[in-house]
């Protein structure tokens, strides 16, 4: 942290009072204010993708799981978001056994 940081928080304080210094400013632009994927959504992805497999596929795929999504939840989440949770969640799409909870492979096993 920086001196003029702690010096413009401290003017702040004075002049605003607390809540003003605690609240987040947040872009318009900012991948926060557009986050369309929260705790809800990623727990239907994770519910879909452990899922069965759609009729005429082996496993799922980002485009897949995109299509689903938006028929669930009536609101298009981009491959992009699809995939940052899941890797989030240390989940595999081409792993044989499907699950948000697997375990890493550690170099002791």
């Amino acid at each position: 942290m920086s001196e003029p940081t702690i010096t413009n928080v401290v003017k702040k304080f004075v002049n605003e009072g607390l809540d003003a210094t605690i609240k987040l400013k947040r872009s318009v632009n900012s991948d926060n204010a557009q986050r369309k994927v929260d705790g809800r959504v990623e727990a239907k992805l994770l519910e879909v993708a452990c899922g069965p497999v759609p009729k005429g596929h082996s496993r799922w795929t980002l485009r897949l799981l995109e299509a689903q999504m938006k028929i669930i939840l009536d609101e298009p989440i981009s491959r992009e978001a699809i995939r940052r949770t899941l890797k989030k969640t240390n989940f595999d799409l081409t792993a044989a056994t499907t699950g948000a909870s697997q375990r890493k492979k550690t170099q002791n096993s």
